[in-house]
């Protein structure tokens, strides 16, 4: 059972130990399927008028943070398929910055975004669920620093939580 108190220091670069913390102790495929149904629940108590809100200048709106965790994910998922398929080419960082402007998220419906939250978290957890054990343990080297793929899985569920609660903080 793939746990985060499992995790060793070595699996991931602690700048991820802000996300990894968040996590409750409870096995990755639960914790995925467990996270979107909250996450999709708070999207949609997102009164619409909210999602280009932005809570002061040069900061992201509410529609921009949410794809920002979908870019996210997809990069995460991208290096976890890359580090279980045993490729052991170094992967570069992204620059997050670069990805909201654009994302057309003042462009887009509510309901198009939490769709393809959805659609990206789906494909998460089936990801991860085609895993094998060994698979899991793999480590490749990301923005400089190793990584494992289990960490992975739970590196996007923390990532998805931090940001939660910034919205809740800041925006809401």
């Amino acid at each position: 059972m793939v746990l985060p108190n499992n995790l060793k220091a070595d699996e991931y670069h602690p700048f991820y130990g802000t996300y990894v913390k968040l996590v409750q102790n409870a096995p990755l495929n639960d914790t995925l399927g467990q996270g979107k149904k909250r996450f999709v629940d708070f999207l949609q108590a997102i009164p619409i008028e909210k999602y280009p809100y932005r809570y002061a200048e040069n900061k992201w709106s509410v529609a921009e943070l949410v794809l920002h965790i979908i870019d996210a994910e997809r990069v995460f998922q991208y290096r976890a398929l890359r580090f279980a398929r045993n490729d052991a080419t170094p992967l570069q960082g992204f620059d997050q910055d670069c990805y909201v402007p654009e994302s057309n998220a003042g462009k887009r419906t509510k309901d198009s975004i939490i769709w393809e939250y959805e659609t990206v978290r789906n494909a998460t957890i089936s990801l991860f669920g085609s895993f094998e054990p060994e698979a899991l343990l793999r480590k490749g080297l990301a923005s400089g620093s190793p990584m494992s793929v289990r960490a992975l899985g739970f590196v996007i569920c923390g990532h998805q939580m931090h940001h939660q609660k910034i919205l809740e903080e800041r925006y809401l």
